[in-house]
């Protein structure tokens, strides 16, 4: 039997990069996004070439009895979660300074963004732990998508920085929560990676990169964060709980 991976935001940008690399991993996939269903049906068919198993689960991650719906759904249609990936997000509708900012939009990203993913990996956890106890041999995780935001200041869109911050915390309590479990926790943290998200300020970056932005000249693919998280569902960082791998071509380093 094939292990399972839930995927939050998991048709479209990082998330079906993850997706991809995973079904190449041999994981079947329980997908979650908040489009219809018609809309993501050839993206489905296309992850099932690799042999894989791919269910949808429309819901948002923001709403509580969302997040149970669909949990509820995935188990009944796999029996499992072994690995968890919690990647859905969202920027700020609009970008405004931290001055002029609103209430509405705080509130807004860091439901998403913060608030869902938290109780979401609650929820999957308690199960894991459950079924860990009648399967002990076999291996579950959980996957933070976060981004480089979480420590680089953008005062455009401070909901979002705050919200990754918030992310990264929260991988080091949910890691020393469940390392009793032996349920590591892990964190990737991306850069400038080029999706629909950042589809509108590509003349932008294209120019930082040329001004040396990033070490490695390049915008980052959702392939490259796919890759690193397989490595984790797969059981490749195995002494590494808590620990945050950045996917962004070197741009946090401070160079002279």
């Amino acid at each position: 039997m094939n292990k399972v991976a839930f995927i939050t935001g998991g048709t479209r940008g990082i998330g079906l990069g993850i997706a991809t690399e995973l079904a190449k991993a041999g994981f079947d996939l329980a997908l979650n996004g908040v489009r219809e269903e018609a809309t993501v049906i050839a993206v489905m068919d296309e992850l099932r070439l690799s042999g894989t198993q791919v269910a949808y689960f429309q819901g948002d991650v923001s709403v509580k009895e969302d997040r149970q719906k669909v949990v509820d759904a995935a188990y009944k249609r796999f029996d499992k979660i072994n690995v968890l990936v919690n990647n859905a997000g969202i920027a700020p509708s609009e970008r405004r300074d931290i001055m002029d900012a609103t209430e509405e939009s705080f509130e807004h990203v860091l439901r998403v963004n913060l608030q869902g993913p938290y109780f979401l990996t609650q929820m999957v956890a308690n199960r894991m732990v459950e079924t860990k106890k009648q399967r002990a041999e076999e291996f579950y995780c959980i996957i933070n998508v976060s981004s480089v935001s979480a420590f680089i200041a953008s005062v455009n869109r401070g909901e979002y920085c705050i919200s990754k911050a918030g992310i990264a915390m929260a991988t080091k309590l949910w890691a020393s929560r469940l390392g009793e479990f032996d349920i590591p926790v892990y964190e990737i943290q991306p850069g400038v990676i080029r999706t629909d998200m950042t589809s509108g300020v590509q003349a932008k970056y294209d120019q930082l990169f040329q001004n040396g932005l990033a070490i490695q000249q390049r915008w980052g693919t959702p392939e490259d964060v796919g890759k690193v998280a397989a490595a984790m569902a797969t059981g490749s960082l195995p002494y590494s709980t808590g620990q945050v791998v950045l996917v962004d071509g070197g741009m946090s380093i401070q160079r002279l």
